[in-house]
């Protein structure tokens, strides 16, 4: 570890780190040079604090401080995506109202991915058996008012039964309790009370929204995914301390410590752990926003963004420099109703494994080698090929990662290729390169997803990539989509842990209140928003921002009168009366059109409905400043380290293809293809007919050459 603190004048040192399948990449800012310095670490699996704090360690030697400089760390955790992704759910009790006991059976009519080639489908394992589920008399309706009063004695025998059953984690979901939380709030104390070692999520804390199937999925989810989170949680913020004491910090100042939240803010460990579903998508969130503020930093307003990791690629829309939200969202089988940056994931990763389906055709992923065995040419064990191992046997990534720190063994991806190959029956280089089209095909399906389901055109868009293995296939999908180009940041297998220091303190909070806007309650919705904001004043308050400082965003969910589901639209700051109605329900119309084709703007027989009113504090940090490059002598061959075959494809064979260091790279440069990119923790692979040029940021922007672009054309 590093030494303890020395004599002098400490520095202010800011830590993002975010932990993937493979590597915990690691980038810290000193607040005062505005100085950057990234670095990465192998991921561990078994305890992934070890790497946590192993990365912490690293980039401080690199900057040669100690604990004693650190003055915030912001994290990026799975913890509670790989426990949901890997099922991996202990039991749990459920508490809801009387006559409901199989609300999570009933669930909704929707079939996840159609019926497939079977005539039946059956629903999945609920998250809570029918044994375990238990009700309570008495109710409210849908506005709030008290129609039962509440059973207090069955509450207490359904906690007791819990407790009997040794059922320590508890959801709670009462019937419109997003109107009025009383019944749950006593339902919470009885619990207390009668069984005070459970662990208890509420769901007019959790969500306090409407529809009782999501409330009561999101609610349970937060409940499982919450013992979890508070270990692991702890466990950082401990070793943190030790950590920081050793170098010299005195015991009486804790660093701060944050956690990334699936909003695109942060908000402290000590609060995180109250609400540990918000934290599901935490890593992937990250990596959108730092990626949103380099491109739009670099001139580009309209951004999908790829990253890249060991296990899967993220992917996102940024428009004007934000990150597309949704509360539709789902990680695994399990949905949860909460606002998230709205990423898709497809499990097509470095170590995502490629087999053969009993059809006898070629698939790849989405089970991944991950970082423990790894593919073949970890030399860990690994015995199936991996997109990792195609692209190290046609020589389109160095045979090592990291600039040299971890070997790579490009005869055990050959052998195990071989092998693969003649199974299919085809040759190794056209068994590798179809692996990676493939690889390819799968991330352009997911970007199309986000796009068309908005009504964009993806062929309006540059792209941003980034993570370890988020450039390799950049060109290909230049082809496939039509995209504008692609721009590839500084440090991309970093970008997710830099995002991590342009983050915000986000506080998120939401209330039913369903209304036709002819006859509105204007008050009514001023009332509601001014109660939402003051329960975001008090979290920013908590987080330490003083009063000034804090922001507040309003939106709302409308929709024309019998439909399902809601579009979200901002309503402006000011006094909240007709005409500021009016101009929220006009920006539904333009929404609902360009998401769907048409409105029915001055149609009275189809009235638009607001539903669910949302306010999000916002606590602002000072982000990091992005600084221009100075150009040099435009003669690219100074960073030239050699030339290597690369195969680009297979029907071509190996190209004599020139490698440059990134690094000896600079604005102004231009590298023409075929060439290879190299750099610390990422490769970018041009293939044939694609330009490289480097912009004043040091961003890498690839584009399809114009000369053959026009020759295609002609």
């Amino acid at each position: 570890m590093t030494p303890a603190a020395t004599a002098g004048p400490r520095r202010r040192i800011r830590i993002g780190i975010d932990t993937g399948g493979t590597f915990t990449d690691v980038v810290a800012l000193d607040e005062e040079s505005g100085e950057l310095v990234t670095t990465k670490t192998p991921s561990t699996p078994a305890d992934p604090a070890d790497g946590f704090m192993n990365g912490i360690d690293k980039v401080l030697g690199l900057l040669g401080c100690t604990g004693a400089d650190v003055t915030a760390v912001a994290h990026g955790t799975t913890v509670a995506t790989n426990q949901l992704l890997e099922d991996k759910i202990d039991r749990l009790g459920f508490i809801t109202t009387e006559g409901y006991e199989y609300i999570l059976e009933i669930a909704r009519q929707a079939v996840p991915d159609g019926y497939g080639n079977s005539y039946f489908w059956v629903k999945p394992d609920r998250i809570v058996p029918v044994d375990l589920v238990h009700t309570v008399g008495g109710r409210f309706d849908y506005k709030g008012n008290e129609v039962r009063p509440f059973d207090e004695e069955g509450a207490r025998t359904a906690a007791r039964r819990l407790r009997e059953q040794g059922i320590a984690t508890i959801g709670v979901c009462l019937l419109h309790s997003y109107a009025n939380p009383a019944h749950e709030l006593r339902m919470r104390e009885i619990l207390r009370e009668e069984h005070p070692d459970a662990i208890v999520s509420i769901s007019s804390e959790v969500l306090r929204e409407y529809r009782e199937y999501e409330r009561s999925m999101t609610t349970l989810v937060d409940a499982a995914v919450k013992p979890r989170v508070a270990r692991y949680v702890s466990g950082i913020r401990r070793r943190l301390d030790e950590f920081t004491a050793a170098g010299g910090t005195d015991a009486a100042r804790r660093v701060p410590f944050a956690i990334m939240k699936s909003n695109g803010g942060v908000l402290s460990a000590e609060e995180v752990v109250h609400q540990p579903i918000t934290t599901v998508l935490s890593g992937p969130a990250a990596g959108a926003l730092g990626a949103a503020l380099i491109a739009e930093k670099a001139g580009f307003d309209k951004v999908l963004t790829c990253d890249g990791g060991g296990t899967s690629t993220d992917v996102s829309v940024v428009l004007s420099g934000e990150p597309t939200l949704t509360t539709e969202g789902s990680i695994g089988r399990y949905p949860s109703k909460i606002p998230m940056i709205d990423v898709v994931t497809v499990g097509a990763g470095g170590g995502s494994i490629a087999w053969i389906s009993p059809e006898g055709t070629l698939k790849v992923g989405p089970r991944s080698a991950g970082a423990d065995p790894g593919p073949l040419c970890y030399g860990k064990g690994g015995t199936e090929p991996t997109i990792t191992d195609a692209h190290v046997l046609l020589g389109r990534i160095p045979p090592h990662l990291l600039g040299g720190e971890i070997p790579l063994d490009v005869d055990a991806a050959r052998e195990g290729l071989t092998k693969f190959a003649a199974e299919l029956g085809i040759g190794v280089e056209q068994c590798a390169t179809g692996i990676l089209e493939i690889s390819a095909w799968n991330q352009a399906n997911a970007l199309r997803q986000i796009t068309v389901k908005r009504g964009l055109d993806v062929r309006d868009f540059t792209m941003a990539t980034f993570g370890g293995s988020g450039s390799l296939l950049l060109c290909r999908l230049i082809d496939i989509l039509g995209l504008a180009g692609v721009i590839v940041p500084r440090d991309p297998g970093n970008v997710s842990a830099f995002g991590l220091l342009t983050v915000d303190v986000r506080c998120d909070y939401v209330q039913t209140a369903v209304g036709g806007h002819p006859d509105l309650d204007h008050p009514k919705v001023a009332g509601i928003y001014a109660e939402l904001a003051g329960k975001a004043g008090e979290a920013l308050d908590k987080e330490g921002f003083a009063a000034e400082d804090h922001r507040y965003v309003r939106t709302a969910d409308l929709r024309y009168f019998g439909q399902a589901f809601e579009v979200r639209v901002p309503v402006p700051d000011g006094p909240f009366d007709a005409a500021l109605a009016d101009t929220v329900a006009e920006a539904f119309h333009a929404a609902h059109e360009q998401l769907y084709g048409y409105n029915f703007r001055g149609d009275a027989s189809q009235p638009v409905e607001w539903v669910n009113l949302r306010v999000t504090g916002v606590g602002p940090i000072r982000r990091p400043e992005l600084r221009e490059l100075p150009g040099r002598d435009g003669d690219v061959e100074r960073a030239r380290t050699g030339t290597r075959p690369v195969c680009f494809v297979d029907r071509d064979g190996y190209l004599d293809t020139a490698v440059y260091a990134r690094a000896e790279l600079a604005p102004g440069d231009l590298v023409r293809g075929p060439a290879i990119i190299e750099e610390f923790g990422s490769t970018i692979p041009i293939h044939p007919g694609f330009d490289a040029r480097v912009d004043t940021y040091g961003n890498v922007v690839v584009t399809r050459d114009a000369a053959d672009t026009a020759s295609k054309g002609a």
